[in-house]
């Protein structure tokens, strides 16, 4: 579960209490949403135990205070409910410096540590008790009359106290803390990740408020220095040593064949050089040759083979075609090895089935002007 800020603007609060159905309303209005990755969390409910908790979400739309209508109260109906409070929105300064621990996460994100000492914590209690007292209508004072602090507690209920608090000190402290990040920090990428439940009870023990944010951040280009390629070296593993010669004899004959028409040829078997079109088929021997199973992903039916390309092919593939006749059908098994690209497929004991359709012999028409 994570409070969720959708931007680093200041918080504003909306919130819906279960029995007294009032509504606290702010300059600027916010909202926080508690979540899980995994599963929906159900404690810390504000309506229901059963519903998630929800505290305001960043955001540039301003709206005036305003306040629900209420019903004419019976004799036996409960105290009003008090009136919005508000608790300062802008980057006031403090009575005391917070404490802001900033500790690199992976994926370019940094975790803030904030800590608010006991002054600050105090000092946004006040404002908030200063705000109940102005705006709250307790029976027998005079409105914006001083009331005794346990009286107004009683009537605005304990609860409420302690969350408008938290809020006050969220809304104060944040964008002190924030601006530590504030030219690295991606745009809505702020999540406060500590409980709201988790901050009421640490505020309300210890007279101190401690929450951890996560924020994405740019993530970090190094550059490489004017010359640092010069003496850079790359070691290229092969199979077989590369011979300038042989290189140059099969990319000659490539350009022949595709300068070239294919011809069929019937009278000898499969050469290297030659375009053959075979069906192929395979199938996986366990090693005590008691089952075999098909192996799909090796079948198929007029595939076109070029035989300049066997180095691309399984190994023994094409040594065992070579000779083969049109018509004729061929079994052979194979070892898939172990540097095979498809890893599902390495160490397979394969029994691959070819059969020759056709034989094509590409021979054109050579000159200069042609090379």
């Amino acid at each position: 579960m994570e409070l969720c800020l959708n931007s680093t603007r200041v918080l504003s609060w909306t919130h819906h209490h279960q029995q007294q159905g009032h509504r606290f309303l702010c300059k600027t209005s916010i909202s926080l949403s508690f979540r899980t990755p995994f599963l929906q969390s159900n404690e810390n409910s504000w309506k229901k135990p059963s519903n998630p908790q929800k505290i305001p979400s960043f955001s540039r739309q301003v709206q005036r205070s305003a306040f629900l209508r209420r019903r004419p109260r019976e004799a036996s109906a409960p105290p009003p409910p008090p009136p919005p409070v508000d608790v300062g929105l802008e980057k006031d300064g403090l009575p005391a410096d917070i404490s802001v621990t900033e500790t690199p996460e992976p994926n370019s994100r940094v975790r803030l540590h904030i800590e608010a000492p006991p002054a600050v914590c105090d000092d946004c209690y006040k404002r908030v008790m200063n705000e109940f007292m102005k705006q709250a209508k307790v029976p027998g004072f005079r409105p914006g009359k001083a009331v005794p602090e346990s009286i107004l507690i009683s009537h605005v209920g304990k609860q409420n106290v302690q969350k408008a608090t938290v809020e006050s000190i969220l809304k104060r402290t944040l964008p002190h803390a924030l601006s530590k990040v504030t030219e690295r920090a991606l745009r809505d990428s702020v999540h406060i990740v500590t409980k709201f439940s988790d901050m009421e009870k640490t505020n309300f023990s210890f007279n101190s408020l401690r929450y951890d944010v996560i924020v994405d951040v740019a993530p970090e280009v190094k550059w490489i220095p004017e010359n640092g390629y010069k003496n850079l070296k790359i070691v290229v593993e092969i199979d077989t040593e590369i011979d300038a010669q042989r290189a140059s004899e099969r990319e000659l004959r490539q350009r022949h064949k595709s300068l070239g028409l294919l011809q069929i040829v019937t009278d000898r078997g499969l050469q290297i050089g030659d375009v053959a079109v075979l069906d192929i088929s395979a199938t996986n021997i366990e090693k005590d040759e008691s089952s075999a199973q098909n192996i799909p992903v090796a079948e198929s039916k007029g595939f076109h083979f070029d035989t300049e390309d066997g180095d691309k092919v399984l190994p023994g593939f094409l040594d065992s075609i070579v000779g083969i006749q049109r018509g004729e059908t061929k079994s052979f098994p194979l070892v898939i090895p172990d540097s095979w690209k498809q890893e599902n497929l390495r160490g397979f004991h394969a029994q691959f089935t070819v059969s020759f359709l056709l034989l094509q012999r590409s021979v054109p028409h050579t000159s200069k002007s042609s090379l």
